[in-house]
């Protein structure tokens, strides 16, 4: 499937990888706006607040004024995206967008057309 990867959507991969690293956390998500800027972020897991790392990624574009989203990736070991993950994709991405979810070593597992 990684023929089919975008080269920009393996930055994407790259990113959500270095963040998932970085912190330890058990996944690590990217997004691209619709201006090609780029958002990473982990999952979050505090007792008064638990995000995705997806979430997370979308939150941070949103408050940084993305209105679309080209491009979503997850670095994750879970078995398949969540309901919730996958709604708040749906609802920012623009036609064409799509959502890629990895394994720890970057391979695309699955690839969903928002």
């Amino acid at each position: 499937m990684a023929d089919q990867v975008s080269e920009e959507d393996l930055k994407l991969i790259t990113l959500a990888r270095s963040a998932r690293a970085r912190n330890s956390t058990p996944e690590g998500a990217a997004v691209r706006d619709d201006t090609g800027r780029t958002y990473n972020a982990t999952t979050v897991s505090l007792s008064s607040l638990k995000l995705s790392a997806v979430l997370s990624a979308i939150s941070a574009a949103i408050s940084s004024g993305a209105k679309k989203l080209e491009a979503v990736v997850v670095v994750t070991d879970a078995g398949q995206l969540t309901a919730d993950d996958l709604a708040a994709a749906k609802e920012l991405a623009q036609a064409g967008a799509l959502f890629h979810r990895c394994n720890a070593a970057g391979d695309v597992i699955e690839t969903i057309a928002l």
